[in-house]
């Protein structure tokens, strides 16, 4: 019996050229800083937001994050963090956090790939997807309590509601 010859496909993918196929897909601008960086910028209902893409080829994951284009004055951060705990709460998959030196709210999610031979395109549209969803739905509720003065709970209540038929 003659033996059987299997090849294995070791190369691993880099998630970044995925990534930069669904961006050129959707015209939106966008940065290769390197093949471990990608930046883009992607309009919304409410502001434009930030995607950075970071590809870690030593622990295999990618780290992503889609930040508002709005800014936390020093003495909104307090109900921030609390608005931050309370909206985390509602969420299935990554997280918000602010980034503090710039006083940024954002969307952070890690996927980690080791042993895997790179993502599927499906899992990259998830990402992106699931992260300019929340960042929608949430948005009015960031500005409630930094512009608004609301309280993380009375913002939450307010991004929550669902609306029912069209006007």
């Amino acid at each position: 019996m003659p033996a059987l010859d299997f090849a294995v496909d070791t190369q691993k993918h880099n998630p970044l050229d995925l990534i930069e196929q669904i961006v050129e897909g959707n015209d939106w601008t966008f940065d290769r800083r390197s093949d471990q960086e990608l930046a883009v910028q992607v309009p919304g209902t409410w502001c434009d937001y930030s995607l950075y893409f970071a590809w870690n080829d030593e622990i295999e994951a990618m780290h992503f994050t889609c930040a508002f284009d709005m800014r936390v004055p020093q003495d909104r951060r307090p109900p921030v963090y609390e608005l931050l705990a309370r909206v985390n709460e509602k969420l299935w998959l990554g997280h918000f956090g602010m980034w503090d030196d710039e006083g940024l709210p954002m969307f952070r999610h890690v996927l980690p790939m080791r042993a895997a031979n790179g993502p599927t395109m499906s899992q990259m549209e998830d990402i992106v997807e699931t992260a300019l969803y929340e960042c929608e739905r949430f948005y009015p509720a960031f500005q409630y309590v930094i512009w608004g003065g609301r309280t993380a709970d009375d913002a939450v209540a307010a991004a929550m509601v669902d609306t029912v038929g069209e006007a």
